[in-house]
């Protein structure tokens, strides 16, 4: 047996090794899961509430089990899509009418900007009661249901959330995970080409 022959399964089983990493780090990079994170500002650029406004949302707020009993919080909401068309609800909160308590879901009637698919939701707490979001869920006429997930403390007197809209990181991100996995191929190719003979 000559050592040509020995070495080839060897070197085929190194080049599966390499793809499947490369492939695999290129996937991961497609679903990450992204946290809450505060923005420092926010444009607030639609502030119509009123029933005359173009669209209406459905907004469903779970509060957290973790949540204190009430809160006296005040709670606002901004979401949009990616073409800068937004929607603010500002004060969702009502002592009166227990919202935001413990273990609970309440759902809106929010009027404002028509979107396209919702890809951000920010949250605004101001109080010293510590309201915990479990969720927020948004329903529009041009959107599919989203739903983005909380599950910690808001800091108080920030806006705070989520921003899925494909921004250049993002796809920068994917991007590079594919060029990594066109170098790999093309390296592993040229590779086996040398003991191919």
């Amino acid at each position: 047996m000559s050592p040509t022959m020995i070495r080839r399964p060897a070197i085929l089983v190194l080049l599966f090794i390499t793809v499947a990493s490369i492939t695999t780090g290129a996937q991961a990079s497609r679903s990450i899961v992204f946290h809450p994170q505060p923005i420092s500002s926010l444009d607030i650029i639609n502030t119509t509430l009123n029933q005359n406004a173009p669209c209406s949302f459905t907004v469903s707020i779970k509060t957290s089990c973790y949540s204190p009993t009430q809160t006296r919080d005040q709670i606002s909401l901004a979401f949009g899509d990616a073409y800068g068309n937004q929607v603010y609800a500002p004060r969702l909160d009502d002592p009166v009418s227990r919202a935001f308590e413990r273990c609970s879901t309440d759902t809106y009637t929010v009027y404002g900007s028509c979107t396209y698919q919702i890809c951000y939701v920010y949250l605004y707490r101001s109080g010293y009661d510590g309201w915990i979001p479990t969720d927020v869920t948004i329903y529009g006429y041009n959107s599919k249901a989203v739903t983005f997930i909380y599950n910690v403390n808001i800091p108080r007197d920030t806006w705070y959330g989520h921003n899925y809209c494909r921004s250049r990181a993002v796809k920068s991100v994917g991007n590079l995970g594919w060029t990594l996995l066109s170098i790999g191929s093309t390296l592993l190719y040229t590779i086996a080409g040398l003991f191919r003979g």
